[in-house]
């Protein structure tokens, strides 16, 4: 699955820096995380650096819009280092 940054987020840019694939974006009120980009960290880390990092519990959780497997995860890394 993709995560997704709720509404409860407070702007404090501390995720955006930490996301090695440039998921994490300034939206219209808060931060946005793209889904197409969004691996979960899946290629780089065995967990989701934007999580760890966010002062606010549970305001940066899976989103049930964009369910995927782990081997989907590691598909979509693969493609996504291969356009850099």
């Amino acid at each position: 699955m993709a995560l997704k940054i709720t509404e409860r987020c407070i702007n404090c840019d501390m995720c955006q820096p930490e996301c090695p694939n440039e998921a994490i974006s300034m939206g219209y009120e808060t931060y946005e995380i793209d889904p197409a980009r969004c691996t979960e960290c899946v290629g780089y880390y065995s967990y989701s650096t934007c999580q760890s990092v966010c002062p606010i519990s549970n305001v940066i959780i899976l989103d049930p819009s964009h369910i995927e497997s782990k081997e989907q995860l590691q598909a979509k890394f693969l493609k996504l280092k291969n356009q850099k």
